[in-house]
């Protein structure tokens, strides 16, 4: 089973985490008018969207929040975002792209 994936009741679910900013589930409580408390998780609001990078050339498909995906489009891009991003927010996938851009704009500085 890939990393990044749980069982729940035999049923694989794929974790419910931002693979740029790293948000993910919160556990709170909902309370009513009557101050009965429930607990209850608060999930982040992702998306599945197809981001193309400039550096390669290529539309690579991610699941990121939406306040993710406002940044990206502030910041400039999939490849801006990337490279300014720590290390430890980002998931396997985001982290082998981060290095393959980086080295494609080594490359391409290197040849200038």
């Amino acid at each position: 089973m890939p990393s990044g994936y749980h069982s729940y009741c035999g049923v694989s679910l794929m974790a419910r985490r931002c693979e740029l900013t790293g948000k993910n589930a919160l556990v709170g409580n909902k309370v009513s008018h009557a101050n009965n408390k429930t607990k209850t998780r608060f999930m982040p609001n992702l998306c599945d969207v197809s981001l193309m990078s400039d550096a390669m050339g290529l539309t690579y498909r991610l699941r990121i929040s939406a306040i993710a995906l406002k940044s990206v489009e502030h910041v400039g891009g999939l490849d801006s975002f990337l490279l300014k991003a720590s290390n430890d927010q980002l998931s396997e996938k985001a982290l082998r792209l981060k290095r393959s851009i980086a080295k494609k704009l080594e490359a391409a500085q290197a040849a200038a």
